[in-house]
């Protein structure tokens, strides 16, 4: 049996959260350095998924985006399905 240790998870969460956040931070800048004649107005496309359990919720602004967001929230769905079972039988 493999056992991770406690410490060893929270500093990878730590380090996730971090990433994720300079991720965010290095997309509003870039976006705000762009020049005004690159950017569509008027214009925005939005998505986004609710995971209740194992099962996803998705919307979207049209149908590219609707599919885009479906995709992830399968993979998404899987991989914590996947994870799910294999904590499982680990123990």
């Amino acid at each position: 049996m493999i056992q991770v240790p406690l410490y060893l998870m929270m500093v990878v969460a730590v380090i996730l959260i971090f990433v994720g956040t300079l991720l965010i931070f290095i997309d509003v800048l870039r976006r705000t350095v762009r020049s005004d004649s690159s950017r569509r107005e008027g214009h925005v496309d939005v998505g986004g998924a609710v995971i209740v359990g194992p099962i996803p919720i998705v919307f979207g602004s049209n149908k590219d985006v609707t599919k885009v967001m479906l995709i992830l929230a399968i993979a998404l769905t899987a991989l914590a399905i996947t994870l799910t079972l294999v904590n499982y039988y680990l123990r």
